[in-house]
């Protein structure tokens, strides 16, 4: 049976959140400067702000990662999320979405948000499977890849 686990960011997982979203990021689309600057400086840009890197361990290695990144005030952008393509189809996506939600509403978020993009249909369906419902379709400001906003607003 393997051993499978939630954890929140440690410095020896920090090449897995770089090497997993640049793996799904450049496979469908580019590498933009606002990915650049959340993968290459993830303290700065997430974590030293209030914000969170969760990782799925199986196994002791990093198989899953997501963000939790600060949005205004009492809101989260759950972002660069990714699952090693080998380790897809084993509730991973379901691990990170449960527990990052889960952390946003112990620290007082009131809404989760996020952007993505229509043409990755199984992420939109993991996304609306956990309650996120779009908010707006078409050309958004920070990426070009991203066509769709979703969120989530957290019961008390």
């Amino acid at each position: 049976m393997n051993s499978v686990n939630l954890t929140k960011f440690k410095e020896q997982y920090l090449h897995a959140y770089i090497a997993l979203n640049r793996q799904w990021i450049e496979h469908y689309f580019e590498i933009e400067p606002l990915d650049i600057a959340q993968l290459e400086n993830p303290y700065d840009n997430i974590l030293n702000i209030g914000g969170e890197i969760f990782f799925v361990v199986a196994d002791e290695k990093p198989v899953g990662t997501c963000a939790m990144i600060p949005h205004g005030p009492n809101c989260f952008e759950l972002a660069k999320l990714a699952v090693d393509p080998t380790a897809r189809g084993k509730g991973y996506g379901d691990l990170l979405m449960k527990g990052t939600v889960a952390w946003a509403k112990e620290v007082g978020a009131n809404k989760v948000i996020l952007l993505s993009n229509t043409s990755l249909d199984p992420a939109i369906a993991l996304y609306k499977k956990h309650g996120f419902k779009t908010t707006h379709l078409g050309v958004h400001a920070d990426y070009k890849r991203c066509n769709i906003e979703m969120e989530l607003i957290l019961s008390k």
